[in-house]
């Protein structure tokens, strides 16, 4: 059984004919990730500074239509240029999630992973699953399955932006 509390992981891999120096600021660009995601709206770093670094927070609004619209307050947790991205939501010891980007470079380019960790920390998920405890697992699948699907959108709209310089139309 796919448990919240186990922290469920998505992570999809794909291969971009860059190098990781290129895909670096597409990745750490937040404003870029939110116009690519259906549920992220939009995001505004809350701490002074131009380029990211671990400690540094970040407000996101989020519009999910079973729980409407909301703010977050994420927190970077991993900043290893060109290498590894991520943060984490709500909480950094006991986050509701946690995201991130990872770039590896090959001879053909970079392998570009994006990961996201579902809990265990409390959450508007921890919520549903506390009013429906037997139905937990179709609801953790439920969500893995949302964050997959972005991904694959995230993954997909990087690679042509890092390739062509343009991004793909969006539907």
């Amino acid at each position: 059984m796919t448990r919240y509390s186990e922290a469920p992981t998505v992570q999809l891999t794909i291969l971009v004919a860059a190098p990781p120096q290129r895909l670096w600021p597409l990745v750490t660009d937040l404003e870029l990730i939110a116009s690519l995601s259906t549920e992220l709206q939009s995001v505004r770093w809350l701490d002074a500074g131009s380029r990211p670094e671990v400690g540094r927070r970040i407000e996101g609004t989020n519009f999910h239509p079973a729980r409407g619209q909301r703010r977050t307050t994420s927190y970077v947790v991993a900043c290893d240029e060109p290498r590894l991205f991520s943060w984490a939501v709500h909480d950094v010891d006991d986050p509701a999630a946690v995201w991130g980007f990872e770039l590896t470079p090959t001879d053909a380019g970079t392998e570009l992973r994006q990961f996201a960790q579902l809990g265990p920390g409390w959450s508007g998920l921890s919520e549903v699953i506390q009013k429906m405890p037997d139905k937990e697992e179709r609801i953790v699948e439920g969500r893995l399955r949302e964050f997959r699907a972005g991904i694959e959108r995230n993954l997909s709209a990087l690679r042509e932006l890092a390739e062509t310089g343009r991004l793909p139309t969006l539907v």
